[in-house]
């Protein structure tokens, strides 16, 4: 059954994507993200349907404006196939549910946001603010429970704790994103603050071995590697809290 609806929402998935793109691109711009149609970033031209296909469209014109020739991004295919995935493993491991519905949609704002932090170093405030409201209005309607709202409070307060300590590191947009985090994922939202930090020690460290103490000026975009962490703790995270708490 799971795997049925998964495949039924594959198409709206990859559409989903395309979106999500256009919001990434104009959201920071403070542009409208329903007019005007999509068009190129380049030559202003509007993109036919058959231009706006996602992802084969990106191979069949092999990655290049129809009208202008102008390269386009390979981030664009990349995020409707993430968002594709993201969005078919949901129904597959939750099945048609809500909680489905609100895992797929934690899923897209995580793309999104990711998409925008790695591209301005920002997370909008008019994104970040109302998905962590409405994951912890829909959380708590779906399973009434204090867990998501003390989640939501800790994990912010755990970041803004370290904010303060070292505001170059972090920024406050990382302690409201850790308001969505623990909406959504509760007691699990440890989990992904954990695999977020080790994962972002990795351009960390090659950035000091290539750049030396000059590397302290570089900013890592944070929210990538906090997303993916959120994503391992939605899927795995209960398993994964429950082995490390049984080791004591």
């Amino acid at each position: 059954m799971n795997i049925a609806a998964a495949a039924f929402v594959l198409a709206p998935a990859l559409a989903l994507g395309s979106f999500l793109n256009v919001v990434a691109v104009r959201v920071p711009a403070r542009r409208s993200i329903l007019n005007p149609s999509s068009s190129c970033g380049e030559c202003g031209a509007e993109i036919p349907w058959r231009d706006n296909i996602p992802v084969v469209a990106y191979f069949l014109l092999r990655g290049r404006c129809r009208r202008c020739d102008v390269p386009i991004s390979p981030v664009y295919p990349l995020v409707e196939a993430v968002t594709a995935a993201l969005v078919v493993a949901c129904v597959a491991v939750f099945g048609p549910t809500a909680e489905a519905a609100l895992a797929a949609g934690f899923c897209a704002v995580l793309v999104t946001l990711s998409v925008i932090d790695a591209r301005h170093r920002i997370v909008p405030n008019r994104i970040v603010l109302p998905a962590a409201s409405v994951a912890l209005l829909a959380h708590t309607l779906i399973d009434p429970s204090p867990e998501w709202i003390l989640a939501a409070l800790a994990a912010s307060g755990f970041l803004f704790a370290a904010a303060l300590a070292y505001p170059k590191g972090m920024g406050m947009g990382d302690v409201k994103l850790a308001l969505l985090l623990g909406a959504v994922l509760g007691a699990s939202v440890s989990v992904a603050l954990m695999i977020g930090f080790l994962a972002a020690l990795v351009p960390a460290i090659v950035l000091f071995v290539r750049h030396g103490s000059a590397a302290r000026k570089m900013a890592v975009p944070l929210v990538p590697f906090l997303s993916f962490g959120a994503v391992l703790s939605l899927f795995f995270g209960e398993r994964m809290l429950d082995a490390y708490l049984s080791l004591f």
